[in-house]
């Protein structure tokens, strides 16, 4: 951030007289290479846990070892500074040891997601102009892979063995029972194996790295307009997050241990997950896919301390028939993510699991987070929080482009170190996304008088009928607060009269029912008549979610235009 910006008038930032104990919001924030952060651990906490996978234990000092005759063979494989190099991968050590590699070759890291289908992987290898990939030998992804070599500009694949990173007797009894899932991968001049590259000396060739202007990854998104497009991210961005976020949560060195259940690739758990957990030397107790009755047995044996975790997870585990089984005492606190979350949802899992739930706020082109709950202070239900350090946060009227006052609506729009450099190849998304400086996020939010931020909707989910403004968030807060719905979607759909009709979609709890009158009735008294849906939809599976778990308007928007065409 300017200097000027820092240096003005700070009684313009109500949110400064209510930061948090001990934490200023104008610290000085370094500006570092991302490698420096697993090299300072490495050195200081070389001894202290690193990574639980699945019983697979291993310190910081073998994590930095391998990381550094990656980096090495990578090298020799032709790596170089500013190469788009792609991690195609689950949740995992080699995901944690590819991503340091690369950060200290200077190569840009484009992450992907495991679950993507072929079409949506060549498109963005095409769009990313990546030319190698490190995977694992597992037939769900190296048979994706495989195509990409001969339909696409990717020139190589690295490939890690799945086995390897298991403790024994998993090792062993997963090529017994589960060998079908390994891949048969051919003898090939453009396929490399993860361990014949990092049989070498470590010694890594020199790489100059500005942390302000080399971007450490592409990370694709939705974003505020239109098709997914890669945010690129600085180094200096990247840290910035992450110390912001350390500092912000209070995360104790070789202390505290992270539960690693959100996807890595996904930016809010490459921030929230991994990269504060290298920082603060935190051992991470992953899994390679969330699965709620995994998770909580992980947390009953494993004993984790922080829980990063989006809406619809924690909803899940308010509503786990068999919750009282498990033990969650070690959880000190839950960071809320990725999603608004129901005051409702927060309030049943304090008083379920005796952790404190603080709900933040970011997005990709962001690093991601903008705002948090603190966890000493004030922790509004509700809110998104306040501003991180050297962050500003202001609403602008959007069709004036001035901003609004205390209480009043406006989109929020950013500034910080945490801010993305802009997208690559989208000029025009550029323009649209940055505007004087600002990050312009598409979310309508208010701020009370003592700075805390409020998201009211996103602009592109509001819904206009009969020309009133109708914000799904404040519908669904509503809907929540019944006692049989577990959970729910309020969404906009085109209507002759109206221009929009507002519908929820309806999950309800394991032995509830509940009709549309009662329903009807019930929000009478919490919203206006035109807030209250025309139409109401029960179903008894759960609702669709996204890759990271979080309810889908989208895909139930889709399914009902469907319907029609």
């Amino acid at each position: 951030m300017a200097k000027k910006d820092t240096e003005q008038n700070t009684q313009d930032y109500p949110w400064i007289a209510n930061y948090p104990p001990n934490l200023k919001w104008d610290t000085e924030i370094p500006i570092t290479p991302v490698f420096d952060m697993l090299e300072h651990t490495a050195k200081k906490h070389g001894n202290s846990p690193a990574f639980n996978f699945l019983g697979h234990k291993q310190n910081w000092s073998s994590i930095y070892d391998q990381v550094i005759k990656f980096s090495k063979g990578l090298q020799e494989l032709g790596v170089k500074k500013g190469m788009k190099v792609g991690i195609f991968q689950p949740n995992c050590p080699y995901f944690v040891i590819t991503y340091y590699a690369l950060m200290r070759l200077g190569a840009t890291v484009v992450n992907y997601n495991p679950l993507y289908a072929t079409a949506e992987l060549s498109n963005m290898i095409e769009d990313s102009e990546t030319d190698i990939i490190v995977t694992l030998d597992l037939e769900l992804l190296y048979g994706k892979l495989s195509k990409m070599l001969h339909n696409t500009r990717l020139e190589k694949l690295v490939i890690c063995k799945f086995t390897d990173a298991l403790p024994f007797p998993k090792n062993i009894l997963f090529k017994l029972f589960k060998g079908k899932e390994i891949a048969e991968i051919p003898e090939n001049k453009r396929i490399f194996w993860y361990h014949d590259l990092i049989e070498n000396d470590g010694k890594i060739k020199d790489v100059k790295i500005d942390p302000l202007e080399d971007v450490a990854l592409y990370q694709y998104t939705g974003g505020t307009t239109g098709l997914p497009k890669a945010a690129m991210l600085t180094h200096a961005n990247v840290v910035a997050n992450t110390e912001q976020a350390a500092a912000w949560l209070g995360c104790g060195e070789a202390e505290d241990r992270m539960l690693g259940v959100l996807p890595f690739f996904h930016v809010f758990a490459m921030t929230a997950v991994m990269n504060i957990s290298v920082k603060q030397a935190m051992e991470i107790i992953a899994l390679p896919r969330f699965e709620l009755d995994a998770a909580l047995k992980l947390i009953n044996d494993e004993k984790p301390t922080v829980f990063p975790a989006v809406p619809a997870i924690i909803n899940g585990i308010n509503n786990h028939k068999k919750l009282a089984k498990f033990d969650l005492k070690s959880i000190k606190y839950c960071i809320s993510g990725g999603a608004p979350l129901p005051v409702e949802v927060k309030k049943k899992f304090e008083e379920k699991t005796g952790a404190i739930a603080v709900e933040g706020y970011g997005l990709t082109e962001s690093s991601p987070v903008l705002c948090c709950n603190p966890r000493e202070g004030v922790n509004k239900a509700g809110s998104i929080g306040l501003p991180f350090q050297q962050t500003i946060i202001e609403l602008i009227d959007p069709e004036t482009g001035k901003p609004v006052g205390v209480g009043e609506r406006g989109e929020l729009c950013a500034r910080g170190p945490q801010v993305m450099k802009g997208y690559w190849n989208r000029d025009e998304a550029n323009k649209d996304t940055i505007k004087n400086g600002r990050l312009h996020t598409g979310d309508i939010g208010i701020m009370d008088e003592e700075g805390y931020f409020f998201i009211v909707d996103r602009i592109k989910d509001m819904i206009i009928t009969n020309g009133y403004n109708v914000y799904p968030r404040n519908v669904e807060d509503a809907i929540y607060q019944h006692p049989s719905v577990e959970e729910c979607v309020v969404a906009g759909l085109p209507d002759k009269n109206r221009g929009e009709i507002v519908k929820v979609w309806i999950k309800c709890k394991e032995g509830r029912t509940l009709s549309a009158e009662d329903l009807k009735e019930f929000l009478k008294e919490k919203i206006s008549t035109m807030e209250i849906p025309k139409r109401i939809e029960f179903r008894d599976e759960a609702l669709p979610k996204t890759m990271i778990g979080k309810l889908s308007r989208k895909d139930l928007v889709e399914e009902e235009l469907a319907k029609k065409s």
